[in-house]
């Protein structure tokens, strides 16, 4: 794991509310980076404690009925689903002895507003934003390495903005700002730059099964063809990256792969190509002669 950059100045205590994947990822990464981690949350305690295990014997675990222990950390990250942020929220703004000054809260919801969500701690004199890591996180641990270096949105009032890009910069990583209201859209990008991807390589993997692969083989051959697929990513826009049936125009072929998923168990992966094939019909539309794109298009409907 990369060191963390030099820089003296002592950081914010950190308490981190909701240790899942995501929570207890951070929670590791942030600790790892210089910050004291006070407590880390979970709804059962076991969770708590297994999240506490790896931060060391300074981290409080606590359980979601705790939450009147809570450290006065400096900053507090909520990093619970999205539907229980605000019901977080509203329990820590009725904390008796909970001074507001001087702290921030952040959440880690990529589709959420930081003034809806949060609300109730705003009232309260709280900074009031979000960090959202645009980073695939299945497992705390490797989770911790991704998000060094990774892209942040990050949006909220100036003060918790402030907050929420230094912890970035510590992260060594990059900050961008998406307004509010286009949270959902943003969200629903990397939901289907990312977690869409996963779900279109289990169909595809289905796919290779029947045609006579084991799963693991499916996997394995289908990732090679993926990394490929991201290194042209890396090297130029998606006009430029998009290679096969469709770049080139192989009405033959399409009409081959749709007899091919003509049957009652690919209802799932016949849409998806159908869709997808479209919008790859879209970006190859420089370099394919319009008769041909018009009659895959026919195919396709």
């Amino acid at each position: 794991m990369p060191n963390a950059p030099k820089d003296k100045r002592r950081r914010p205590t950190v308490s981190v509310i909701g240790a899942g994947r995501l929570g207890a990822a951070l929670a590791l990464a942030l600790s790892r980076s210089g910050y004291e981690v006070e407590a880390v949350v979970a709804r059962r305690a076991a969770r708590a404690k297994k999240a506490a295990t790896m931060l060391g014997r300074r981290t409080r675990p606590l359980s979601a009925t705790q939450l009147d222990s809570l450290p006065l950390s400096k900053v507090l990250i909520i990093s619970t689903p999205d539907d229980h942020i605000l019901e977080t929220a509203t329990v820590i703004a009725k904390l008796p002895e909970n001074p507001a000054r001087g702290r921030t809260v952040l959440h880690t919801s990529g589709a959420l507003s930081s003034a809806d969500v949060l609300a109730p701690l705003a009232e309260k004199g709280f900074h009031t934003g979000s960090l959202h890591p645009l980073v695939s996180v299945s497992e705390p641990l490797t989770g911790a390495d991704k998000l060094i270096g990774a892209s942040y949105c990050v949006e909220g009032d100036a003060a918790a903005s402030r907050v929420a890009r230094s912890i970035v910069h510590r992260l060594q990583g990059s900050s961008f700002h998406i307004a509010s209201k286009y949270k959902p859209l943003y969200h629903a990008a990397a939901v289907t730059a990312s977690g869409h991807m996963v779900a279109l390589f289990s169909v595809a993997t289905d796919m290779l099964t029947r045609a006579g692969l084991d799963q693991k083989t499916a996997r394995r051959v289908l990732l090679s063809l993926l990394k490929s697929t991201v290194a042209n990513l890396s090297a130029s826009d998606p006009t430029n990256a998009l290679t096969g049936t469709f770049a080139r125009g192989d009405l033959d072929t399409v009409k081959r792969h749709l007899r091919a998923l003509s049957g009652r168990e690919f209802t799932e992966a016949l849409a998806a190509y159908k869709l997808l094939g479209r919008r790859s019909l879209e970006l190859a539309k420089g370099t394919v002669d319009p008769n041909l794109r018009a009659q895959i298009l026919r195919e396709l409907d």
